[in-house]
């Protein structure tokens, strides 16, 4: 196949060895296959590529195509009434031990049919589409029992058939204890989560395993057992770790070599050190600080000193997030948590890949990737961060130029 060159670009290749957001003015991508094959400055293009197809974007920006690293698009129901509760006081533990929380989307998930969770996700992930979003990983979580966390795990991967987008897939039956196994996490671990890791890798539906390592869901030592079974069947483990205290959960995901640990408010300096020497990716998630109201920031600071990657995502669900909006999640990152445009830009493109063991693929505009790439109606990548509940996406490329 001739490749097709795009031009009339300032590119934000977000390379990590180029100047900052990787820019280059007046550039030029050339694709072939569905890959890219040569990225720079327009004067450089080899004499090659100077006859082929070409298209001219105007000046515009082009960017990686964006990454939503952590989400839980499939659920049934909403939880708008516990939004009131916390409203009028209530914290999300108070929810949870209330019978609410993650349990009341369990009850609704298990009552819809594969085909209603793939037509409710479709709203959701149409939104993050049109937001340039090339990359989407879902977890399952509110199925809790065998066959439930098999239908959200093949509701998900029909997404990916449904859209052209890439879907990467995390068994989560480790998210809470269900009411009919309440006092007895132990039983429910044996009795559900490891048989349905098991089954989720025999029928090809899991890319990793995740879990909720928190005091209203599971423990470091009966998350390790979840991780010893994952890492035995050759599956990458992440884990929700730190969000309402800090019981070590980050520490023990970078004793796994997690790909990520998430959320990370109560993040100690320890589980600082113990991502830096693994490489795992902290993934932050403004979207849950700000829907709970949090006081408790991450720890931005140690983790930038240290040098862990940091990514960051929607973490769109029904409760603690209901937010389908990956650039409104860029102006949280920037304004909540103080991180930089160039910062929160990585974070949903190259740190983003990262966290998903996407790095060869994609994440930076470069020869060798794949050609997922976003083009803005903006003069700068800052512009992204900036704006709120405006979405200036002119065009995005998935593999192939049509």
């Amino acid at each position: 196949m001739r490749p097709t060159v795009i031009t009339g670009i300032r590119l934000a290749s977000m390379r990590e060895d180029a100047a900052p957001y990787g820019l280059v003015e007046d550039a030029a991508v050339a694709m072939a296959e569905g890959m890219i094959v040569w990225a720079g400055t327009r004067s450089d293009m080899p004499d090659a590529l100077r006859s082929a197809e070409s298209v001219d974007f105007g000046g515009r920006l082009a960017t990686p195509a964006l990454i939503d690293c952590h989400t839980h698009l499939v659920f049934g129901g909403n939880r708008a009434r516990e939004f009131e509760m916390r409203l009028t006081g209530a914290s999300y533990e108070e929810v949870a031990r209330a019978g609410g929380g993650i349990v009341a989307t369990v009850s609704a998930t298990r009552g819809m049919s594969e085909d209603a969770l793939v037509e409710g996700a479709l709203q959701r992930l149409d939104r993050l589409i049109g937001e340039g979003v090339a990359t989407v990983e879902i977890k399952s979580g509110y199925g809790l029992t065998v066959d439930d966390e098999l239908k959200m795990l093949r509701a998900a991967r029909r997404l990916g058939q449904c859209r052209p987008v890439r879907v990467k897939t995390s068994y989560l039956a480790a998210h809470a204890v269900p009411p009919e196994y309440r006092g007895n996490a132990d039983a429910y671990i044996d009795e559900v989560v490891l048989p349905g890791m098991e089954a989720a890798h025999a029928e090809g539906l899991v890319d990793a395993v995740d879990g909720f390592c928190e005091g209203i869901a599971f423990s470091t030592d009966q998350m390790r057992r979840v991780f010893d079974r994952a890492r035995s069947l050759g599956l990458p483990v992440k884990l929700h770790a730190e969000q309402l205290s800090n019981l070590g959960g980050a520490k023990l995901a970078a004793s796994c070599g997690a790909l990520s640990a998430d959320h990370l408010e109560y993040l100690d300096e320890a589980g600082v050190a113990a991502m830096a020497a693994a490489g795992t990716v902290a993934v932050l998630l403004p979207g849950a600080f700000y829907t709970l109201r949090e006081t408790q920031l991450p720890p931005l600071a140690a983790l930038r000193r240290e040098g862990v990657p940091i990514a960051i995502a929607t973490d769109c669900n029904p409760g603690s997030s209901p937010l389908a909006s990956l650039l409104l999640t860029l102006n949280m990152a920037c304004t909540l948590f103080r991180m930089t445009p160039e910062e929160a830009l990585a974070g949903v493109t190259r740190e983003a890949a990262r966290a998903l063991g996407l790095s060869a693929e994609t994440g930076t505009v470069e020869a060798g990737k794949r050609a997922e790439i976003a083009v803005w109606d903006v003069e700068h990548p800052a512009e992204l961060s900036y704006r709120i509940g405006f979405n200036p996406l002119h065009r995005r490329i998935m593999g192939e130029f049509e």
